[in-house]
This record gives C-alpha cells, sequence and structure tokens, in this order.
C-alpha cells in the first residue's frame, strides 16, 4: 500500500496541474483583445493559444478584433478594463515598450504581466510581376528611385514596418509607406499588386509563399529561415550584415496589479503547460516561427532587445516624438 501510495505521489508531481488546481478558477469568460485586425499573425496565433487555454483553466476565452493606431486602441482598452484578469490584450511585445515613445499610451512594458510564446521574423515578400528575383534587384530598384518603391505593413511599430525601417536605415534607402489595418490584409495588398513589397512576419506570409504568390527574397534574421513546404529564405545579413535583428516576441499580457492568483495561475499555466504544448509548436513550424515561451522576469528579458532597438530607431529617425532615454529605455 504504501509503494502504491508513494507512486500516487510521484504521478501527481510529475503531471501538470489541472483547472480544478489552480488558485485562479475563473467563472467568467475570459476576453483576449487582439489590436489588430482577423486573419493576421496576433490573431491567428491568438485563437490557437485560446483553445489551449481553454483546456487549462476550464473556461470560454473569446477573442475580441479591435483594430486601429498601431495596436494601441486594443491595447489602451484592455488596460482601462478592470484589472480583474478577465481582461488581456494580444501582440507583439515591442508595441507595448514602443507606445510611450510614439505618444499613444503613457504605460511601459514593465507594467504588464507577459507571457510570450512565439518569436516571430519578417520577411521580405515581394509581388512576382515586381521582377525582382533577389535581395540585390530589390535595393538597386530603392537606390535607382527613392521613395518610390510601395511597402505594405499594418502600420507604424508592426513587425512588417519595424522590419522596413530597420533596412531603410542599415542601406540608406528611401521606400513609400502604404499602411493597413493588420498584417493580412498588407499581405493580401502585395498579392493583388496594390503595393509592389510587404515585409510583414513570415507567420503572415507562409501559405501565400507557398502558394507562389509572393516570391521571398530574405528574413530579417542573422541566419536563414526553413520554412515548411517552401525551402530555405536567406538572411538579410548577407546583404546586410550590420543590420540591427532581434527576436520579435509574441504574446498576451495583463496588467500586473491583476489579483495574485491570476498572475500564479498564468505562471504555472506557462511553466507546465506551454513549453510542450503540440498544437502551438505545430503552428510555430507551420508558419516559420520560433516557440519560445516566457513569463516573468525572463519574458521582460526577451522582449528588451526589441524594444530597445525599435524605439531607438523610430526617435532618431524622428517618427516618435519622446526620447525612450526619458522611459528608462537603454540605447542598443
Amino acid at each position: 500500500m504504501r509503494t502504491m501510495l508513494l507512486a500516487a505521489t510521484a504521478l501527481a508531481l510529475a503531471t501538470p496541474a489541472m483547472a480544478q488546481d489552480y488558485a485562479w478558477q475563473p467563472d467568467e469568460p475570459i476576453n483576449i483583445i487582439v489590436p489588430w485586425a482577423a486573419g493576421g499573425s496576433t490573431d491567428s496565433v491568438t485563437r490557437v493559444l485560446a483553445g489551449e487555454l481553454e483546456a487549462a483553466l476550464g473556461q470560454t476565452v473569446v477573442i475580441v478584433n479591435q483594430p486601429g493606431a498601431a495596436g494601441s486602441v486594443g491595447t489602451t482598452n484592455a488596460w482601462e478594463a478592470p484589472h480583474d484578469g478577465l481582461t488581456w490584450a494580444a501582440g507583439a511585445a515591442v508595441d507595448l515598450g514602443s507606445y510611450q515613445v510614439l505618444g499613444m499610451l503613457d504605460v511601459p512594458a514593465s507594467d504588464w504581466a507577459l507571457y510570450l510564446h512565439i518569436a516571430n521574423v519578417a520577411v521580405v515578400g515581394v509581388n512576382p510581376e515586381a521582377g525582382w528575383d533577389s535581395f540585390d534587384d530589390l535595393l538597386a530598384a530603392m537606390q535607382e528611385h527613392p521613395g518610390e518603391v510601395t511597402v505594405a505593413t499594418a502600420g507604424v511599430t508592426s513587425g512588417g514596418h519595424n522590419a522596413m525601417q530597420a533596412i531603410a536605415l542599415a542601406a540608406e534607402v528611401d521606400y513609400r509607406h502604404v499602411t493597413y489595418d493588420g498584417g493580412n490584409p498588407a499581405v493580401l495588398a502585395t498579392v493583388a499588386g496594390e503595393t509592389q513589397v510587404t515585409t510583414q512576419l513570415a507567420s503572415e506570409q507562409a501559405e501565400m509563399i507557398r502558394a507562389g504568390r509572393i516570391i521571398p527574397l530574405a528574413v530579417l534574421a542573422a541566419a536563414p529561415l526553413e520554412l515548411e513546404g517552401y525551402g530555405e529564405i536567406p538572411a538579410i545579413t548577407d546583404w546586410l550584415p550590420d543590420i540591427q535583428v532581434a527576436n520579435n516576441y509574441f504574446g498576451i499580457w495583463v496588467p500586473a496589479d491583476a489579483p495574485a492568483e491570476v498572475i500564479e495561475t498564468m505562471n504555472q499555466v506557462w511553466q507546465d503547460v506551454m513549453p510542450g504544448n503540440q498544437a502551438m509548436r505545430d503552428y510555430s513550424a507551420n508558419r516559420g516561427a520560433f516557440y519560445d515561451p516566457h513569463y516573468g522576469d525572463a519574458a521582460q528579458d526577451a522582449a528588451r532587445p526589441m524594444i530597445e532597438q525599435n524605439t531607438w530607431m523610430l526617435f532618431e529617425s524622428g517618427q516618435a516624438p519622446n526620447n525612450p532615454e526619458d522611459y528608462g529605455i537603454a540605447h542598443p
């Protein structure tokens, strides 16, 4: 009998906690505000995540799309809702660190509890009719026709805009920025020929790349990207060795002053459930993203390099009115 009890105890310790074991047992649906249009990278990955959270917490998770102002509208609404743990925001962590310097939301990333899951990378994708078969061709076109090459992104501070700004600074080129309400509309605009280029995330371009409707010229990373069903996309550093690249982490977040049992429970979910989550791993492999969940101080540390890179790039290029130094953001 004693052996059986010991075995049962060991099994319990080795098994992730079930919903009824968590300190927080929500008795109402949880709302996650996606501050971008449906179909984009934030929307699609958050819908996968929502199913996994429902299984872990035993409660319905509702996705609410509220696009506008580079994601700041929906994020502001999440902040202004009661800090009871029932309203979250989703997106790229770099956005949270950029809103202050952009004058959009005066709340630093450190005031949120971050729960990161995937790191997305941007891809330079072009319409096949544009006639560019390599990144060399695109650079030559931008140099020959300053400010004329059209680039579709999900707006200022989006992953696509961050990527194109980094390229423009490193290559000393200009472009014409065309903004949309989300990553998916920006990608579709390039497919339709409304724009020539998109620098949105691999997760948003993957299906169109596999279908041959977008040609990927480079990935904004220091190493090539192997996209399932397509093959290898070369690293941007092959052309621009000094360009600044950092992981663009996505996740969900709640005000850090939410009830302690909410934070404790979500920490436990990220510790026990998320690392081996097959649905999230499958999504990452299919969309050309890296699965790398973090929470707590580790999440803040993981998000910081991209926040530093982006905020200073926005400020030094004249696109942000506020100095990152005033908000304690170190220069990269």
